[in-house]
C-alpha cells in the first residue's frame, strides 16, 4: 500500500500498516513540556498516581517562556518543574533557549520519529522529517507514564512549491503566502508535506520556519521528507540511531496544491490574525513603534544574519526600538563569534536572553495602547503581547528590519537587488 509520509511515520510507531482516517495506539519516541501551562502535565501525571516516567531519557522540559521568571507565578512553575525533574530524572534545560530551537540543536528530535510536546508549535521538527504535534495536558500526562498515546491517522494535503525566492524574499513571505492562500482553517487535523524545488535547495533553517507555522493553518503536523540536506544537518547532532521515512511516489493525498514563487512579493500579515497576509505593497508606510526579531520561526543564525547584514554601519529609526531574541544559547554564542550581536547593538537594537521573549508574552517587549510592532513571530493575535489594544504585523527578518531603519513598514528588497 501506498504511504504518505506521516503514513509511514505512524505505520512504524504503531507496529502495522496504519491508513488515513484510522484511530492508532502508537508508540511516542520523545516527549517535550515547558514552563508555559503551570505545568499542567505534572498534575495530571500525579493525580493518575503516576510513579514513574515511561523513559526518563526521552523525556525533556524546558523553561523558555517566561525566563527569567517575569513574576512570582512563574518562579513557582519554574521550580515545579525543577523538582519534578529531579526527582524523576529527567531532561531539564532552563535558559537554554526556546523548546522548537533546542531539541533539535541537542540532537533530541531525529527523522521517522513520533514527538509530542505541550505547545502548538511542536510541528516544528516536521522539518526533520519528524511526525510531531502538540497535545494537551493530560494526553501528556498520559504519555509520561506510559510511552503511548492515541492518533487519527491524519489526511496528507501535499504542497508543491515551484520556481525561485526572487530577491530580498525569503521562507518567512513564502509561509505567510501559503497561510493566506488557504486560510487559518483550510488544512485543519490534517498533516502537511511541503515539497518541490524551493523546498529540497532551502537550508534547515528556512524548512524550521515552514513546518513551525503549518499549525497556523489548522495543520496537525507540517512535514518535510528528509534528504541530503537534512541527513548533514542531523548527523553531527544525533546521539542514537533513526529511520528516515519517505513518502511513496504514489501515495495518496487529500489535495494536492501547486504554489510557483517566482513573482512573490515580501509578504506581511495584518493585525489581527496569520491568515490576514498581503503583498507588501498594501502596507509599505504603517508607521510602527517597535520591530521584534524573535520567536522559535525566525530566531535562528541564518535570521541573525539577514538583520545584521541590513543594518550594518546603519541606524535604526529614533522612534523605533528593536528587540533582538536569538533563539539559543548556541545560536547566541555563534552570532557573538561572528560579530552579529555587535552590528545589531551599534544599530540600536536590545537583545534579550535567549527565550520566547517578544513572541509570546509580556515577558519582554510589553506593549502600550495602540502601539504597533512589526515581528518575526509566527502570531499576531490581539493580546499575544500583552496588551489587546496594540497591533502586531507578521514579516520576515528582513522586512523586519528594513521597517526598524525607516520607522514604518518598509519594503526590504532594496537591500538585495
Amino acid at each position: 500500500m501506498a504511504m504518505t509520509l506521516s503514513e509511514k511515520i505512524l505505520s512504524r510507531h504503531a507496529g502495522r500498516d496504519v491508513k488515513t482516517g484510522e484511530i492508532i495506539m502508537a508508540d511516542i519516541d520523545v516527549t517535550m513540556s515547558h514552563d508555559a501551562n503551570r505545568p499542567l502535565a505534572i498534575e495530571v501525571f500525579e493525580e493518575m498516581n503516576g510513579e514513574g516516567l515511561f523513559d526518563p531519557k526521552r523525556v525533556f522540559m524546558l523553561i523558555d517562556h517566561h525566563f527569567p521568571a517575569k513574576n512570582q507565578a512563574a518562579a513557582i512553575s519554574h521550580n515545579r518543574l525543577r523538582k519534578f525533574c529531579a526527582a524523576q530524572g529527567c531532561n531539564l534545560y532552563q535558559g537554554e533557549g526556546i523548546a522548537h530551537v533546542v531539541m533539535p540543536e541537542k540532537g533530541h528530535v531525529l527523522p521517522g520519529e513520533l514527538v509530542v510536546g505541550t505547545d502548538s508549535h511542536t510541528c516544528t521538527y516536521g522539518a526533520l522529517g519528524a511526525f510531531s504535534c502538540g497535545i494537551g495536558s493530560t494526553d501528556m500526562g498520559v504519555a509520561l507514564m506510559t510511552g503511548k498515546l492515541w492518533f487519527l491517522v491524519p489526511e496528507t494535503i501535499r504542497m508543491n512549491i515551484s520556481g525561485k525566492l526572487p530577491p530580498g524574499v525569503f521562507p518567512k513571505d513564502l509561509i505567510l503566502y501559503v497561510i493566506a492562500s488557504i486560510t487559518a482553517d483550510g488544512a485543519t487535523y490534517k498533516a502537511v508535506e511541503f515539497a518541490g524545488p524551493v523546498i529540497d535547495s532551502m537550508p534547515m533553517d528556512g524548512r524550521f520556519t515552514l513546518s513551525n507555522m503549518a499549525v497556523e493553518m489548522g495543520a496537525k503536523a507540517g512535514l518535510i521528507a528528509p534528504d541530503e540536506i537534512t541527513l548533514e544537518w542531523v548527523k553531527t547532532r544525533a546521539t542514537r540511531d533513526f529511520a528516515p521515512q519517505r513518502p511513496d511516489p504514489d501515495a495518496d493525498y487529500a489535495k494536492v496544491m501547486e504554489f510557483d514563487m517566482s513573482n512573490l512579493s515580501p509578504y506581511v500579515a495584518k493585525p489581527h490574525y496569520v491568515d490576514n497576509g498581503v503583498p507588501i505593497e498594501e502596507v509599505v508606510g504603517t508607521p510602527i513603534r517597535q520591530a521584534n526579531l524573535v520567536s522559535c520561526t525566525a530566531a535562528r543564525m541564518s535570521d541573525l544574519r539577514i538583520a545584521a547584514s541590513m543594518l550594518k554601519g546603519r541606524k535604526i529609526d529614533s522612534g523605533v526600538q528593536m528587540l533582538v531574541v536569538p533563539g539559543s544559547r548556541e545560536i547566541f554564542k555563534s552570532a557573538l563569534k561572528e560579530g552579529l550581536i555587535d552590528t545589531l547593538v551599534d544599530a540600536g537594537c536590545h537583545v534579550g536572553p535567549p527565550s520566547c521573549g517578544g513572541c509570546s508574552g509580556e515577558t519582554f517587549g510589553a506593549l502600550a495602547d495602540e502601539d504597533v510592532v512589526i515581528s518575526t513571530a509566527n502570531r499576531n493575535f490581539k493580546g499575544r503581547l500583552g496588551n489587546p489594544r496594540a497591533f502586531i504585523y507578521l514579516a520576515s527578518p528582513a522586512t523586519v528590519a528594513a521597517s526598524a531603519l525607516t520607522g514604518k513598514i518598509a519594503d526590504p528588497r532594496a537591500y538585495f537587488n
